[in-house]
Parts: C-alpha cells; sequence; structure tokens
C-alpha cells in the first residue's frame, strides 16, 4: 500500500509539475508573440520609437524591443535573417537599391518622417563662398549620393544631366564652375569629415547625433515638399498584416507622435503623415 501509494503520489507531482511547465511555455510564448523586435538608427529613430513604447504601446497590447544599429547595411541583414522583426531607418530609393542588389523580399510600410539632408562645413559660412577647388564629402551609397548632388545643383554649385533624378551620379554633372572635389564616404563618417571638408553634404540622422541642428547649423537644407525620401517601417513582405505591426503602424502615425517630432527636433526632422 506504502508502495503504491508513493508511486501515486510521485506520479501526481510529476502530472502537476507538466501541467505547470506547459502553461509557463504558454505564457513565454504569448508575451514572445506581443513583443515586436525593431531595429533602428539611434537618432532620430531610436527616439521616436522609445517615445511611442513608453507612452502608448502598452495600451494597445504590444511590448517593443529597440534595438539600434549606426550603419545603414546591418538592419536590413538582421531583417532579413529574422532577427528582427521590422526595422525603420530607411527610405524608399535606399531599399529599393538593396532590394535590387540583395533579392530581398521586404514590404515598405507608410512614411513617418523625413531627415532633410544638409550641407555643412567648419569653415564656409555661405554657399556662395565654398571655395574653387574645395573638396566637398558626399554619401557613398547610390541613393544618398544622388539625393547629395541634387541638393547641390539646386543650390547653384553643379549642374545635373536633365532628368538624371534621384539616380544622378558624378558622370551626370553637366557643370562644375568651381572644380569641386567630390570625396564619397559612408554616410556616418560624414560629420566626421567636416575637418577635411570644404562642406559636407550629411544625412539627418547622423548630423543630429553628432550635434548638428539640422535647421539652423546647415549652409543649404532639403525641404518636405514632395520629398521622396521619407523614412518608413520596413517588413518581410507578408509580415505587413501581423497584428504587432499593425498597432506600431497606427501608433506611429498618430496626431501625439506628430507632435512629438514637431516638438523635439524644431524642423530637423519633419513629419510625413
Amino acid at each position: 500500500m506504502r508502495r503504491r501509494s508513493l508511486a501515486a503520489v510521485l506520479a501526481a507531482a510529476t502530472l502537476t509539475l507538466g501541467l505547470a511547465a506547459c502553461g509557463s511555455s504558454d505564457d513565454s510564448e504569448a508575451k514572445s508573440t506581443d513583443t515586436l523586435k525593431v531595429g533602428v538608427s539611434p537618432v532620430p529613430h531610436g527616439e521616436i520609437l522609445k517615445y511611442v513604447s513608453e507612452n502608448f504601446a502598452a495600451a494597445e497590447g504590444l511590448k517593443i524591443e529597440i534595438v539600434e544599429f549606426n550603419d545603414y547595411i546591418q538592419p536590413n541583414v538582421a531583417l532579413s535573417e529574422k532577427q528582427l522583426d521590422a526595422n525603420y531607418f530607411q527610405h524608399i530609393p535606399y531599399l529599393e537599391e538593396e532590394v535590387a542588389a540583395k533579392g530581398y523580399k521586404f514590404t515598405a510600410l507608410e512614411p513617418v518622417h523625413i531627415e532633410p539632408l544638409g550641407v555643412y562645413s567648419k569653415t564656409v559660412k555661405a554657399i556662395a563662398d565654398v571655395p574653387a577647388g574645395g573638396v566637398v564629402g558626399i554619401p557613398n551609397d547610390p541613393s544618398n549620393s544622388g539625393r547629395a548632388l541634387n541638393l547641390l545643383a539646386k543650390n547653384g554649385l553643379i549642374t545635373l544631366k536633365d532628368g538624371v533624378g534621384v539616380k544622378a551620379t558624378e558622370k551626370d554633372v553637366t557643370a562644375n564652375p568651381k572644380n569641386l572635389q567630390f570625396k564619397a564616404l559612408e554616410a556616418a563618417q560624414l560629420p566626421r569629415s567636416l575637418e577635411d571638408t570644404a562642406i559636407s553634404v550629411i544625412n539627418g540622422n547622423y548630423a543630429i547625433e553628432t550635434g548638428l541642428k539640422p535647421a539652423t547649423d546647415s549652409l543649404a537644407l532639403e525641404t518636405g515638399d514632395d520629398n521622396p525620401y521619407a523614412n518608413l517601417v520596413v517588413v518581410r513582405t507578408g509580415d505587413e498584416s501581423d497584428a504587432r505591426v499593425v498597432k506600431l503602424e497606427k501608433l506611429l502615425h498618430s496626431a501625439e507622435v506628430k507632435k512629438f517630432i514637431q516638438d523635439k527636433y524644431q524642423g530637423s526632422v519633419l513629419a510625413a503623415f
């Protein structure tokens, strides 16, 4: 009797532990399902997403895990390898360039904000004062280098071949009256190039990260009008209807986020919705 009772007790205990373990696994899986892992550039994307996470996500039943990257390559690699559920750092021209080169199966969602590309200098005080033969730093990725050349053209420093648009390259420069010398660098390196260039054309996020204020420190700045470079959330194709992604999109396009962008960045970042 004792042996049977002991066996029964042990069996019951084993069953109880097994059920408890199953319950723990289910709870863990549910929590994991509610968490959306998003890769971002620290500024302003990470700051915007942190604001959403801390103020509104819980009410929507959403938990956001923010993963910061300091380059433009790894967030797409990580998304493709399923280390992330989404990323938020890029614009459509850059995404199209990445998809064409690497075959990613990604879908872009709705525009969130624009980081105006700007011209900066440590020595030059006005665009008209750029010296003859001056070195001009520009981003080395094709979408942003074309963007930089267009900004220089709009401000009278060079002339570009008609119709090249965002795909402009140095080969499309038809007039360069000051004989400017272009120096293509990784976008993240451009703020640190200012000591070695007459002017540098710098992406908004990297300008802000290094203490520059695009709205007041730039010699020239893109406008938000008809700007194709709005940053947005990107997911693997097929995940755009994921409930967590839908919730994030709703929050990122709220009136509260628009006001946050306006108040915090004072024109250095522009809401695109």
